[in-house]
């Protein structure tokens, strides 16, 4: 999917893991159901394109809810500055061996770097020198998310919020949970919590709209992508989320500039290119979907749903 890894993006002022896991967004809207279809080619055929897209979104929108992805995550290698922080953080350690900040500044940094071992052991002595330091335990229960601990997770998320009520964070973290568990009423609650508690927090809002676009409600989903692209406009996430719930409305026009945004902040994002392709097809523009699917099979030649694409406007 468009996003699959979760890692933990460092908040620079509280050193912390910041949960920003959400539910993936549906990658080809119409793509994988043509792709099983065995009615005619609908290359010339806009109007069938446009009549059968409602249920296509029904369909990859309900896979998207049991899955995860990212609103700003940090992917990739660890880079070399992070490494000297680990180094330094280490140092720390050794000079301030009581301090439980120092194990969770590092813990963090073990975090970005996907070593989760050596994360929980940071995160788990700064909680034996203060059980009640809710940052460690938001982290922990990141780390422990990632390793599929979902009951700790679940666990140190409710800590967290019980060690500090007005902890937003931990909300987000928790609905995150309870979103891909199906829970989407205790999900909502802690999202809308997290909103009461910080307005402006762009992921109480991303995750939010991811509900309300799994139940098919697109307008308030919308709502919920507009502002999260407003607290975060350099995120691509929301506008490609946007971009969906517009497809879904037939708003083609609409569409095609969240994933025009997408591309200009990350010109070889491979699914806005692809969704940006079905967005022309099915308002009828084959030119401008089969370019879009070109420069799609420009990142990777093989990919199934581009060919298809282009098979059906060439």
């Amino acid at each position: 999917m468009m996003v699959v890894s979760a890692a933990c993006a460092l908040n620079s002022s509280r050193f912390r893991l910041v949960d920003m896991v959400s539910a993936p967004l549906p990658r080809y809207l119409y793509g994988p159901a043509k792709a099983r279809d065995t009615s005619p080619s609908l290359a010339s055929n806009a109007r069938n394109v446009g009549a059968r897209l409602g249920l296509v979104v029904a369909a990859a929108l309900f896979l998207a809810a049991c899955q995860t992805a990212g609103l700003n995550q940090t992917t990739g290698p660890l880079q070399a500055s992070q490494a000297v922080n680990i180094a330094s953080l280490t140092e720390v350690i050794s000079s301030n061996p009581q301090d439980p900040g120092a194990y969770n500044m590092r813990g963090t940094a073990f975090g970005r770097e996907g070593r989760y071992d050596d994360a929980l052991d940071d995160f788990n002595q700064a909680l034996a020198l203060n059980p009640r330091f809710y940052q460690a335990l938001a982290n922990r229960a990141l780390v422990h998310r990632e390793m599929g601990n979902v009951g700790q997770a679940l666990a140190d998320y409710s800590a967290a919020i019980a060690a500090n009520p007005a902890y937003d964070a931990a909300y987000v973290g928790r609905g995150n949970i309870y979103r891909e568990q199906g829970q989407f009423a205790l999900a909502l609650s802690d999202y809308e919590r997290a909103i009461l508690l910080n307005s402006s927090d762009a992921r109480a809002y991303y995750n939010r709209a991811l509900i309300f676009q799994s139940q098919n409600n697109h307008v308030l989903a919308i709502e919920d992508f507009t502002t999260a692209v407003g607290l975060n406009p350099n995120a691509t996430e929301p506008y490609m989320a946007r971009g969906l719930s517009y497809l879904s409305l037939r708003d083609f026009s609409a569409a095609i500039e969240d994933f025009d945004a997408v591309l200009g902040r990350d010109s070889r994002n491979i699914d806005a290119w692809i969704n940006r392709g079905i967005a022309y097809e099915a308002s009828g523009d084959n030119q401008n979907a089969l370019v879009s699917y070109r420069r799609a099979l420009t990142i990777d030649e093989n990919n199934r749903i581009a060919l298809q694409g282009m098979g059906r406007v060439n």
